[in-house]
Protein backbone atom coordinates (compact mmCIF):
# COMPACT_ATOMS: atom_id res chain seq x y z
CA UNK A 1 0.00 0.00 0.00
CA UNK A 2 2.73 2.32 0.77
CA UNK A 3 4.65 1.20 -2.39
CA UNK A 4 1.37 2.15 -4.39
CA UNK A 5 0.77 5.32 -2.77
CA UNK A 6 5.12 6.45 -3.36
CA UNK A 7 4.17 5.09 -7.09
CA UNK A 8 1.21 8.05 -7.43
CA UNK A 9 3.12 10.23 -6.32
CA UNK A 10 6.20 9.93 -8.01
CA UNK A 11 3.92 9.80 -11.20
CA UNK A 12 2.19 13.15 -9.81
CA UNK A 13 5.32 14.76 -9.59
CA UNK A 14 6.44 13.74 -12.87
CA UNK A 15 3.05 14.92 -14.42
CA UNK A 16 3.66 18.23 -12.83
CA UNK A 17 6.97 18.33 -14.15
CA UNK A 18 6.14 17.47 -17.93
CA UNK A 19 2.80 19.81 -17.21
CA UNK A 20 5.37 22.87 -16.12
CA UNK A 21 8.23 21.95 -19.11
CA UNK A 22 5.55 21.71 -21.83
CA UNK A 23 4.25 25.33 -20.46
CA UNK A 24 7.44 27.02 -20.03
CA UNK A 25 8.06 25.75 -23.72
CA UNK A 26 4.74 27.35 -25.32
CA UNK A 27 5.72 30.79 -23.13
CA UNK A 28 8.77 30.61 -24.70
CA UNK A 29 7.81 29.66 -28.42
CA UNK A 30 4.73 32.77 -27.98
CA UNK A 31 7.77 35.59 -25.82
CA UNK A 32 10.22 34.52 -28.85
CA UNK A 33 7.53 34.75 -31.63
CA UNK A 34 6.26 37.96 -30.42
CA UNK A 35 9.66 39.57 -30.10
CA UNK A 36 10.59 38.48 -33.77
CA UNK A 37 7.32 40.47 -34.83
CA UNK A 38 8.30 43.69 -32.95
CA UNK A 39 12.17 43.46 -34.83
CA UNK A 40 10.33 42.81 -38.03
CA UNK A 41 8.11 46.30 -37.66
CA UNK A 42 10.95 48.06 -35.99
CA UNK A 43 14.62 47.03 -37.62
CA UNK A 44 16.13 44.08 -39.16
CA UNK A 45 15.94 40.67 -37.74
CA UNK A 46 18.43 38.14 -37.63
CA UNK A 47 17.50 34.33 -36.89
CA UNK A 48 20.11 31.53 -36.98
CA UNK A 49 20.36 28.46 -39.88
CA UNK A 50 20.44 24.76 -39.08
CA UNK A 51 24.65 25.72 -38.89
CA UNK A 52 24.04 28.35 -36.18
CA UNK A 53 25.33 30.77 -38.77
CA UNK A 54 23.67 34.42 -38.40
CA UNK A 55 21.22 35.11 -42.03
CA UNK A 56 19.80 38.18 -42.16
CA UNK A 57 15.75 38.48 -42.84
CA UNK A 58 15.09 41.30 -45.60
CA UNK A 59 13.61 43.84 -44.11
CA UNK A 60 10.52 45.51 -46.75
CA UNK A 61 11.13 48.35 -44.63
CA UNK A 62 14.73 48.96 -45.07
CA UNK A 63 15.66 52.54 -45.99
CA UNK A 64 11.98 53.49 -45.94
CA UNK A 65 11.33 54.32 -42.72
CA UNK A 66 9.59 57.42 -41.54
CA UNK A 67 9.36 59.26 -38.11
CA UNK A 68 6.50 61.67 -37.88
CA UNK A 69 7.38 64.53 -35.56
CA UNK A 70 4.96 65.66 -33.10
CA UNK A 71 4.78 69.24 -33.54
CA UNK A 72 2.69 71.83 -31.65
CA UNK A 73 -1.07 71.37 -32.80
CA UNK A 74 -0.72 75.16 -33.53
CA UNK A 75 1.34 74.18 -36.81
CA UNK A 76 -1.33 71.73 -37.98
CA UNK A 77 -4.66 71.11 -36.46
CA UNK A 78 -5.43 74.33 -35.41
CA UNK A 79 -6.24 75.25 -39.01
CA UNK A 80 -8.68 72.36 -39.25
CA UNK A 81 -10.43 74.19 -36.37
CA UNK A 82 -10.44 77.52 -37.98
CA UNK A 83 -10.95 76.38 -41.36
CA UNK A 84 -13.85 79.29 -41.57
CA UNK A 85 -11.26 81.95 -41.86
CA UNK A 86 -8.66 79.79 -44.78
CA UNK A 87 -9.09 80.91 -48.16
CA UNK A 88 -9.96 78.28 -50.97
CA UNK A 89 -8.71 80.25 -53.78
CA UNK A 90 -11.74 82.03 -54.21
CA UNK A 91 -13.27 85.50 -53.00
CA UNK A 92 -14.67 83.41 -50.30
CA UNK A 93 -12.72 82.25 -47.57
CA UNK A 94 -14.04 78.73 -45.57
CA UNK A 95 -12.19 75.69 -46.56
CA UNK A 96 -14.12 73.66 -43.49
CA UNK A 97 -16.41 71.70 -45.78
CA UNK A 98 -12.87 70.72 -47.48
CA UNK A 99 -11.26 69.41 -44.29
CA UNK A 100 -13.90 66.94 -44.33
CA UNK A 101 -13.16 63.19 -44.94
CA UNK A 102 -9.38 63.49 -44.31
CA UNK A 103 -9.13 66.22 -46.08
CA UNK A 104 -10.84 64.61 -49.44
CA UNK A 105 -14.08 66.83 -49.03
CA UNK A 106 -17.55 66.50 -49.34
CA UNK A 107 -18.84 62.82 -51.23
CA UNK A 108 -19.97 63.78 -54.38
CA UNK A 109 -23.33 62.29 -54.85
CA UNK A 110 -25.14 64.20 -58.05
CA UNK A 111 -22.83 62.49 -60.66
CA UNK A 112 -25.17 63.13 -62.95
CA UNK A 113 -24.26 60.14 -65.48
CA UNK A 114 -20.90 60.66 -65.72
CA UNK A 115 -19.54 57.06 -63.73
CA UNK A 116 -22.31 55.33 -65.20
CA UNK A 117 -21.78 51.65 -65.48
CA UNK A 118 -18.99 51.43 -62.97
CA UNK A 119 -19.00 51.18 -59.91
CA UNK A 120 -16.81 54.55 -59.57
CA UNK A 121 -20.35 55.83 -58.59
CA UNK A 122 -19.30 55.02 -54.82
CA UNK A 123 -19.10 57.52 -52.47
CA UNK A 124 -16.07 56.52 -51.16
CA UNK A 125 -14.40 57.20 -54.69
CA UNK A 126 -15.02 60.68 -55.81
CA UNK A 127 -14.50 63.95 -53.87
CA UNK A 128 -15.41 67.68 -53.98
CA UNK A 129 -11.06 67.86 -53.37
CA UNK A 130 -9.87 71.60 -53.32
CA UNK A 131 -6.05 71.99 -53.91
CA UNK A 132 -4.67 73.55 -51.05
CA UNK A 133 -6.03 70.17 -48.74
CA UNK A 134 -3.17 68.52 -49.89
CA UNK A 135 -1.18 69.20 -46.80
CA UNK A 136 -3.82 67.37 -44.52
CA UNK A 137 -4.37 64.54 -47.23
CA UNK A 138 -0.68 63.88 -47.57
CA UNK A 139 -0.94 64.00 -43.29
CA UNK A 140 -3.38 61.69 -42.98
CA UNK A 141 -1.79 59.68 -45.62
CA UNK A 142 1.38 59.08 -44.26
CA UNK A 143 -0.37 58.18 -40.65
CA UNK A 144 -1.01 54.99 -42.52
CA UNK A 145 2.31 54.64 -44.21
CA UNK A 146 3.50 50.95 -44.09
CA UNK A 147 6.85 51.44 -42.86
CA UNK A 148 6.70 54.48 -40.17
CA UNK A 149 8.80 53.79 -37.45
CA UNK A 150 7.95 55.29 -33.61
CA UNK A 151 11.98 55.48 -32.75
CA UNK A 152 13.73 58.32 -35.04
CA UNK A 153 17.02 56.87 -34.79
CA UNK A 154 16.00 54.36 -37.50
CA UNK A 155 13.93 57.07 -39.88
CA UNK A 156 15.33 57.27 -43.35
CA UNK A 157 13.51 60.29 -43.28
CA UNK A 158 11.60 63.29 -40.68
CA UNK A 159 8.07 64.04 -41.65
CA UNK A 160 7.25 67.40 -40.62
CA UNK A 161 3.56 67.62 -40.60
CA UNK A 162 3.82 71.46 -40.53
CA UNK A 163 0.48 73.43 -42.78
CA UNK A 164 2.70 75.39 -44.29
CA UNK A 165 0.08 76.26 -47.45
CA UNK A 166 -2.50 76.74 -44.95
CA UNK A 167 -0.71 78.66 -42.55
CA UNK A 168 0.60 81.50 -45.12
CA UNK A 169 -3.02 81.70 -46.19
CA UNK A 170 -4.49 83.30 -43.39
CA UNK A 171 -1.73 86.31 -44.01
CA UNK A 172 -1.25 86.67 -48.01
CA UNK A 173 -3.13 89.86 -48.33
CA UNK A 174 -1.51 90.85 -45.21
CA UNK A 175 0.94 93.99 -45.61
CA UNK A 176 2.87 93.15 -42.30
CA UNK A 177 5.06 90.67 -43.57
CA UNK A 178 6.16 90.16 -39.34
CA UNK A 179 3.21 88.30 -39.04
CA UNK A 180 3.77 86.72 -42.46
CA UNK A 181 6.84 85.50 -41.20
CA UNK A 182 5.85 84.40 -37.76
CA UNK A 183 4.47 81.13 -37.81
CA UNK A 184 7.08 79.85 -39.68
CA UNK A 185 10.28 81.09 -37.71
CA UNK A 186 8.34 79.54 -34.52
CA UNK A 187 8.23 76.13 -36.55
CA UNK A 188 11.84 76.46 -37.02
CA UNK A 189 12.97 77.47 -33.32
CA UNK A 190 11.05 74.57 -32.41
CA UNK A 191 12.51 71.50 -34.38
CA UNK A 192 16.27 72.46 -33.94
CA UNK A 193 16.17 71.87 -30.63
CA UNK A 194 14.98 68.87 -30.96
CA UNK A 195 17.61 65.44 -31.39
CA UNK A 196 16.33 64.55 -34.59
CA UNK A 197 17.52 67.64 -36.18
CA UNK A 198 21.36 67.14 -34.41
CA UNK A 199 21.35 64.09 -36.78
CA UNK A 200 21.74 65.70 -40.33
CA UNK A 201 21.14 69.73 -39.58
CA UNK A 202 17.79 68.91 -40.95
CA UNK A 203 18.35 67.60 -44.13
CA UNK A 204 16.57 64.20 -43.61
CA UNK A 205 13.41 66.22 -42.40
CA UNK A 206 10.69 67.47 -45.37
CA UNK A 207 7.51 68.86 -45.31
CA UNK A 208 4.57 69.30 -48.15
CA UNK A 209 2.39 72.05 -49.00
CA UNK A 210 -0.89 72.35 -50.85
CA UNK A 211 0.31 76.39 -52.59
CA UNK A 212 3.14 76.69 -55.17
CA UNK A 213 6.42 76.74 -53.50
CA UNK A 214 7.01 80.89 -54.61
CA UNK A 215 4.17 81.33 -51.83
CA UNK A 216 6.70 80.82 -49.26
CA UNK A 217 10.08 82.37 -50.79
CA UNK A 218 9.37 85.87 -50.96
CA UNK A 219 12.75 87.16 -51.70
CA UNK A 220 12.71 90.87 -50.00
CA UNK A 221 11.49 92.34 -47.18
CA UNK A 222 9.49 94.61 -48.55
CA UNK A 223 5.60 94.52 -48.19
CA UNK A 224 4.94 94.87 -52.22
CA UNK A 225 6.18 91.46 -52.39
CA UNK A 226 4.41 88.47 -52.39
CA UNK A 227 4.12 85.73 -49.88
CA UNK A 228 6.33 85.00 -46.69
CA UNK A 229 10.06 83.79 -46.77
CA UNK A 230 9.81 80.78 -45.00
CA UNK A 231 11.91 78.81 -47.23
CA UNK A 232 14.47 81.25 -47.12
CA UNK A 233 15.16 81.30 -43.53
CA UNK A 234 18.57 79.50 -43.00
CA UNK A 235 16.90 76.46 -41.56
CA UNK A 236 14.43 75.72 -43.35
CA UNK A 237 16.59 75.49 -46.89
CA UNK A 238 18.11 72.51 -44.72
CA UNK A 239 15.11 70.82 -45.24
CA UNK A 240 13.02 69.42 -48.67
CA UNK A 241 9.58 70.72 -49.59
CA UNK A 242 7.01 68.51 -51.49
CA UNK A 243 4.84 71.54 -53.54
CA UNK A 244 1.99 71.30 -55.84
CA UNK A 245 4.45 73.33 -57.76
CA UNK A 246 8.51 73.61 -57.26
CA UNK A 247 10.14 76.58 -57.44
CA UNK A 248 13.64 76.94 -59.11
CA UNK A 249 15.39 76.10 -55.82
CA UNK A 250 17.04 72.48 -55.83
CA UNK A 251 14.91 71.53 -52.18
CA UNK A 252 11.77 71.93 -53.63
CA UNK A 253 10.14 69.01 -55.45
CA UNK A 254 6.84 68.97 -57.47
CA UNK A 255 3.95 66.82 -56.97
CA UNK A 256 0.45 66.65 -58.24
CA UNK A 257 -2.42 68.52 -57.60
CA UNK A 258 -4.79 66.19 -55.92
CA UNK A 259 -7.58 65.81 -58.01
CA UNK A 260 -11.51 64.11 -57.16
CA UNK A 261 -10.78 60.98 -57.75
CA UNK A 262 -9.60 58.76 -54.59
CA UNK A 263 -9.80 55.16 -55.00
CA UNK A 264 -9.76 52.82 -52.50
CA UNK A 265 -8.94 49.38 -54.61
CA UNK A 266 -6.91 49.24 -57.42
CA UNK A 267 -9.98 47.64 -59.12
CA UNK A 268 -11.99 50.59 -59.00
CA UNK A 269 -8.38 52.47 -61.09
CA UNK A 270 -8.54 49.86 -63.78
CA UNK A 271 -12.58 50.18 -64.44
CA UNK A 272 -11.84 53.75 -64.39
CA UNK A 273 -9.11 53.63 -66.97
CA UNK A 274 -11.46 51.12 -69.21
CA UNK A 275 -14.19 53.41 -69.49
CA UNK A 276 -11.93 56.39 -70.11
CA UNK A 277 -10.39 54.14 -73.23
CA UNK A 278 -13.88 53.41 -74.29
CA UNK A 279 -15.31 57.05 -73.99
CA UNK A 280 -16.81 58.97 -77.32
CA UNK A 281 -14.71 62.45 -77.66
CA UNK A 282 -16.52 65.14 -79.64
CA UNK A 283 -14.33 67.46 -79.31
CA UNK A 284 -10.83 67.77 -80.81
CA UNK A 285 -9.83 70.09 -77.96
CA UNK A 286 -10.42 72.01 -74.49
CA UNK A 287 -9.37 74.94 -72.33
CA UNK A 288 -11.19 75.29 -69.19
CA UNK A 289 -9.50 78.87 -67.49
CA UNK A 290 -10.21 82.31 -66.98
CA UNK A 291 -7.51 85.29 -69.44
CA UNK A 292 -4.93 86.72 -67.94
CA UNK A 293 -5.20 90.24 -69.44
CA UNK A 294 -3.42 91.43 -66.11
CA UNK A 295 -0.41 89.50 -67.05
CA UNK A 296 2.35 90.41 -70.10
CA UNK A 297 3.64 87.75 -71.59
CA UNK A 298 0.18 85.71 -70.93
CA UNK A 299 -0.31 83.15 -73.88
CA UNK A 300 -3.89 82.76 -72.26
CA UNK A 301 -5.53 85.32 -74.15
CA UNK A 302 -4.60 84.02 -77.79
CA UNK A 303 -5.24 80.56 -76.68
CA UNK A 304 -9.29 81.45 -75.78
CA UNK A 305 -9.27 83.46 -78.67
CA UNK A 306 -7.68 80.64 -80.95
CA UNK A 307 -11.07 77.81 -79.28
CA UNK A 308 -13.34 80.33 -79.32
CA UNK A 309 -12.94 80.57 -83.32
CA UNK A 310 -12.78 76.84 -83.89
CA UNK A 311 -15.96 74.35 -83.92
CA UNK A 312 -13.61 71.96 -82.82
CA UNK A 313 -12.92 73.40 -80.02
CA UNK A 314 -14.86 73.70 -76.01
CA UNK A 315 -14.16 77.03 -74.18
CA UNK A 316 -15.03 76.92 -70.24
CA UNK A 317 -15.00 80.24 -68.98
CA UNK A 318 -13.63 80.10 -65.78
CA UNK A 319 -13.79 83.91 -64.55
CA UNK A 320 -15.92 84.47 -61.72
CA UNK A 321 -19.45 85.00 -62.02
CA UNK A 322 -19.00 83.41 -65.53
CA UNK A 323 -21.68 80.62 -64.19
CA UNK A 324 -19.48 77.73 -65.38
CA UNK A 325 -19.26 76.00 -62.24
CA UNK A 326 -15.43 75.24 -63.05
CA UNK A 327 -14.85 74.28 -59.27
CA UNK A 328 -17.64 71.42 -59.83
CA UNK A 329 -15.80 68.12 -60.48
CA UNK A 330 -18.40 66.49 -62.45
CA UNK A 331 -19.32 69.62 -64.93
CA UNK A 332 -14.80 69.68 -65.51
CA UNK A 333 -14.41 65.67 -65.80
CA UNK A 334 -17.51 65.74 -68.26
CA UNK A 335 -15.76 68.46 -70.47
CA UNK A 336 -12.03 66.82 -70.58
CA UNK A 337 -13.31 63.05 -70.43
CA UNK A 338 -14.96 64.36 -74.07
CA UNK A 339 -11.97 66.12 -75.21
CA UNK A 340 -9.10 64.91 -77.38
CA UNK A 341 -6.67 67.41 -76.45
CA UNK A 342 -6.35 69.69 -73.18
CA UNK A 343 -4.81 72.83 -73.58
CA UNK A 344 -2.57 73.93 -70.65
CA UNK A 345 -1.07 77.35 -70.62
CA UNK A 346 0.55 78.94 -67.45
CA UNK A 347 -1.61 81.56 -65.53
CA UNK A 348 -0.94 82.84 -62.20
CA UNK A 349 2.09 80.54 -62.49
CA UNK A 350 3.88 78.02 -64.35
CA UNK A 351 1.11 74.67 -63.09
CA UNK A 352 -2.51 74.21 -62.99
CA UNK A 353 -4.60 71.41 -61.63
CA UNK A 354 -5.90 71.09 -64.73
CA UNK A 355 -3.10 69.03 -65.63
CA UNK A 356 -4.07 66.25 -63.46
CA UNK A 357 -7.98 66.68 -63.75
CA UNK A 358 -7.38 66.34 -67.42
CA UNK A 359 -5.00 63.57 -67.35
CA UNK A 360 -7.50 61.98 -65.37
CA UNK A 361 -10.15 61.98 -67.99
CA UNK A 362 -8.07 60.49 -70.31
CA UNK A 363 -7.03 64.05 -72.51
CA UNK A 364 -3.90 64.44 -73.48
CA UNK A 365 -2.40 67.56 -72.43
CA UNK A 366 -1.27 70.37 -74.50
CA UNK A 367 2.02 72.65 -72.88
CA UNK A 368 3.00 75.89 -73.67
CA UNK A 369 6.18 76.15 -71.52
CA UNK A 370 8.33 73.37 -69.99
CA UNK A 371 7.87 74.68 -66.12
CA UNK A 372 4.43 73.83 -66.60
CA UNK A 373 5.16 69.83 -66.12
CA UNK A 374 8.20 68.64 -67.71
CA UNK A 375 10.84 70.21 -65.68
CA UNK A 376 8.53 70.12 -62.34
CA UNK A 377 6.91 66.28 -61.87
CA UNK A 378 9.70 63.88 -62.64
CA UNK A 379 8.34 61.64 -60.43
CA UNK A 380 5.23 60.82 -61.90
CA UNK A 381 5.62 61.86 -65.67
CA UNK A 382 8.02 59.55 -68.38
CA UNK A 383 11.10 61.64 -69.57
CA UNK A 384 9.82 60.88 -72.98
CA UNK A 385 6.98 63.54 -73.06
CA UNK A 386 6.06 62.79 -76.73
CA UNK A 387 4.72 59.82 -75.49
CA UNK A 388 1.90 61.03 -73.56
CA UNK A 389 2.04 65.03 -74.55
CA UNK A 390 1.71 67.65 -77.10
CA UNK A 391 4.57 70.68 -76.81
CA UNK A 392 3.65 74.04 -78.51
CA UNK A 393 6.68 76.36 -77.05
CA UNK A 394 5.74 79.94 -76.76
CA UNK A 395 9.26 81.80 -76.18
CA UNK A 396 7.61 84.99 -76.88
CA UNK A 397 3.46 85.60 -77.50
CA UNK A 398 4.02 88.68 -79.72
CA UNK A 399 6.28 86.36 -82.08
CA UNK A 400 4.13 83.71 -81.54
CA UNK A 401 1.54 82.71 -84.84
CA UNK A 402 0.84 79.12 -84.38
CA UNK A 403 -2.60 77.93 -84.78
CA UNK A 404 -3.08 75.35 -82.78
CA UNK A 405 -6.02 73.51 -84.34
CA UNK A 406 -3.89 72.64 -87.32
CA UNK A 407 -1.39 71.61 -84.89
CA UNK A 408 -3.66 69.07 -83.64
CA UNK A 409 -5.22 68.24 -86.60
CA UNK A 410 -1.79 67.41 -87.92
CA UNK A 411 -1.52 64.67 -85.42
CA UNK A 412 -2.69 61.23 -86.71
CA UNK A 413 -5.23 59.54 -85.13
CA UNK A 414 -3.52 56.79 -84.50
CA UNK A 415 -0.87 59.11 -83.01
CA UNK A 416 -3.30 60.12 -80.83
CA UNK A 417 -5.01 56.96 -79.67
CA UNK A 418 -1.49 55.95 -78.39
CA UNK A 419 -1.26 59.24 -76.50
CA UNK A 420 -4.53 58.55 -74.93
CA UNK A 421 -3.14 55.04 -73.89
CA UNK A 422 -0.34 56.61 -72.28
CA UNK A 423 -2.01 58.38 -70.09
CA UNK A 424 -4.29 56.50 -69.11
CA UNK A 425 -1.85 54.23 -67.89
CA UNK A 426 -0.49 57.17 -65.69
CA UNK A 427 -3.73 57.28 -63.73
CA UNK A 428 -2.57 55.62 -60.84
CA UNK A 429 0.86 57.93 -60.70
CA UNK A 430 -1.37 61.44 -60.41
CA UNK A 431 -4.10 60.42 -57.96
CA UNK A 432 -3.81 60.19 -54.16
CA UNK A 433 -6.00 56.88 -53.45
CA UNK A 434 -8.42 56.31 -50.30
CA UNK A 435 -6.93 53.26 -49.00
CA UNK A 436 -9.14 51.52 -46.78
CA UNK A 437 -7.67 48.07 -47.07
CA UNK A 438 -3.70 47.17 -47.69
CA UNK A 439 -5.51 43.88 -50.20
CA UNK A 440 -5.82 45.24 -53.63
CA UNK A 441 -3.23 48.34 -52.67
CA UNK A 442 -1.64 50.47 -55.66
CA UNK A 443 1.20 52.72 -56.10
CA UNK A 444 -0.27 56.24 -55.95
CA UNK A 445 1.07 60.08 -55.88
CA UNK A 446 1.92 59.53 -52.57
CA UNK A 447 3.95 56.40 -52.55
CA UNK A 448 5.76 58.20 -55.44
CA UNK A 449 6.26 61.15 -53.72
CA UNK A 450 7.54 59.63 -50.65
CA UNK A 451 10.18 57.38 -52.84
CA UNK A 452 11.29 60.19 -54.53
CA UNK A 453 12.39 62.37 -50.85
CA UNK A 454 13.95 59.18 -49.87
CA UNK A 455 16.31 58.69 -52.56
CA UNK A 456 16.81 62.20 -52.28
CA UNK A 457 17.66 62.03 -48.44
CA UNK A 458 19.66 58.85 -49.10
CA UNK A 459 22.06 60.80 -51.84
CA UNK A 460 22.80 63.55 -48.84
CA UNK A 461 23.81 60.54 -46.65
CA UNK A 462 25.88 58.89 -49.06
CA UNK A 463 27.98 62.90 -49.48
CA UNK A 464 28.00 62.50 -45.79
CA UNK A 465 29.17 59.08 -46.03
CA UNK A 466 32.14 59.91 -48.60
CA UNK A 467 33.19 62.63 -46.65
CA UNK A 468 31.83 65.52 -48.56
CA UNK A 469 30.12 68.45 -47.94
CA UNK A 470 26.09 67.68 -47.95
CA UNK A 471 24.94 71.09 -47.97
CA UNK A 472 26.93 72.03 -51.50
CA UNK A 473 24.45 72.42 -54.11
CA UNK A 474 21.38 71.03 -51.60
CA UNK A 475 19.58 74.40 -52.18
CA UNK A 476 21.17 76.11 -54.59
CA UNK A 477 18.77 78.01 -57.71
CA UNK A 478 18.68 76.07 -60.86
CA UNK A 479 18.75 79.10 -62.97
CA UNK A 480 17.91 77.01 -65.97
CA UNK A 481 15.27 74.93 -64.68
CA UNK A 482 12.58 77.10 -66.73
CA UNK A 483 14.41 77.97 -69.15
CA UNK A 484 13.48 76.22 -73.31
CA UNK A 485 16.43 74.36 -73.05
CA UNK A 486 17.31 72.03 -76.16
CA UNK A 487 15.45 69.06 -73.71
CA UNK A 488 11.94 70.80 -74.65
CA UNK A 489 12.44 73.58 -77.53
Amino acid sequence: MEKQTMLTRTCYYHHQLCFAFLFSFLFFTLLLCFHYSSSFNNAPTFLLNNNNQVNPITDFCTGRYVYIHEIPTSFNYYFLHNCNSLTRGTDTPNMCPYMENLGFGPNIHNIQGLFTNTSCTSTSTWYATNQFSLEVIFHNKMKKYECLTNDSSLANAIFVPYYAGLDVSQFLWVSNITIRDSSGKELLQWLVKRDEWKKMWGMDHFLVSGRISWDLRRQFDNESYWGSKFRFLPESMNMSMLAVEASSWKNDYAIPYPTSFHPSSKTEVLQWQSKMRLQERPYLFTFTGAPRPELKGSIRGIVIEQCLGSSACKFINCSYGSGEKCDDPVNVMKVFSNSVFCLQPPGDSYTRRSIFDSMLGGCVPVFFHPGTAYSQYKWFLPNNRTKYSVYIPVKDVKEWNVNVEKVLIGISQDEAVAMREEVIKLIPNIIYANHKSKIDKFEDAFDLAVKGILERIEEVREAMRNGRDPSIGFADEDHYKYTFSDNHS
